[in-house]
């Protein structure tokens, strides 16, 4: 199974450019007569762009918003405002054929490999469900033939098509996830934190066959993770969200070795260290009160509640992800710098 190339399909290129990307869930009360008196604002202003060819990793706590995006993105659900650019094609206002169109060119591995595949088909039939909701991806009668060809690519045994999905490992399942989500060429491919349930050794696995993928179709990604080790091995750019906002992005070096943003600085300090020496030489940043609501967040920067820099202004002027004199990088902080070494 090869990609089909083309001439026009530039490595570098901007594929998909989000724009001030909105997601509010309703807080209603009343049974009869529901009346709204809030809003969860679980996505809240996210823009990036992400070009042909690169992994963009979103990382960030629990209920920051990283799953709401990556289910916006799949058109899974309705945005509140905000625009996303796909080929060109406002990918919110498309619909009926034109809309068919741009799903089939952005695919998703979800996080659990075993509840995304329905217990009652065989591997055969979920692999090829693509192929009879967009019956011009595989020519009549090619559609054994194409399944077996996708679960050699993934590293399956092609004679296991008529198997069920209780009878292979966490991390063969999710190989069959990742040859579902290839079975229609897509140029992006969505993942939702897509090793997270599987062991360490899996984990490697996985992830070195999506590069290995990447490489050989010429694919986009946009991994979704907690674990920030596995995110600076197959990213190209990082993106660090903060209650429904990205607060920094920048290249993978750029974050990890010159954060400017107190939370991504937060973040990378609680990550793991082998030397056991290191573990209390200062360099950990221990946050202090919870992570505010994201039904009620704080005025001006929602990172101030919890933040060792706050000052007046961070309470009544929001910080926006701009280039400052100090940065190397987009950072929505009035006193972003790079942090001095402990």
């Amino acid at each position: 199974m090869t990609a089909p190339a083309s001439p026009t399909k530039v490595r570098g290129e901007t594929i998909l450019s989000v724009d001030n990307l909105v997601k509010h869930f309703p807080i209603t009360q009343g049974v009869l007569f529901k009346k709204q008196v809030g809003a969860v604002k679980a996505v809240d202003g996210v823009s990036f762009e992400l070009r042909r060819g690169e992994t963009l990793g979103v990382v960030g706590e629990s209920g920051c918003g990283k799953s709401t995006l990556a289910r916006l993105l799949m058109r899974l659900e309705k945005p509140t405002a905000g625009r996303a650019t796909l080929e060109g094609k406002d990918l919110f206002r498309s619909s009926g054929a034109e809309l068919r169109r741009l799903r089939r060119n952005m695919q998703m591995v979800m996080q659990d490999p075993y509840t995304s595949l329905n217990p009652r088909m065989t591997v055969g039939d979920i692999i090829g469900e693509p192929f009879e909701i967009h019956p011009e991806a595989a020519p009549k009668g090619s559609k054994r033939r194409r399944v077996q060809e996708l679960l050699d690519v993934v590293g399956l045994n092609p004679e296991h098509v008529n198997r069920y999905p209780h009878q292979f490992s966490g991390g063969q399942r999710q190989r069959i996830g990742i040859a579902r989500a290839l079975a229609l060429r897509p140029e992006i491919i969505v993942c939702d934190e897509p090793v997270s349930a599987l062991d360490v050794s899996i984990q490697a696995q996985v992830i070195n066959l999506l590069e290995q993928l990447q490489d050989e179709f010429g694919l986009s990604y946009i991994f979704i993770a907690h674990d920030l080790s596995v995110v600076r091995h197959i990213s190209d750019r990082v993106a660090v969200m903060y209650l429904g906002k990205i607060v920094e992005i920048g290249t993978e070096q750029e974050i990890y070795e010159r954060a400017t943003h107190p939370y991504t600085q937060a973040l990378l300090s609680a990550v793991p260290v082998p030397d056991p020496d290191a573990r209390d030489d200062g360099r950990i940043i221990r946050l202090t009160g919870d992570v505010p609501s994201p039904a009620d967040p704080p005025s001006g920067c929602r990172f101030r509640t919890r933040c060792w820099k706050a000052q007046d202004v961070c309470a009544t002027r929001e910080p926006f992800a701009v280039l400052r004199a100090a940065d190397p990088h987009p950072s929505a902080c009035h006193f972003a710098e790079v942090r001095p070494a402990a």
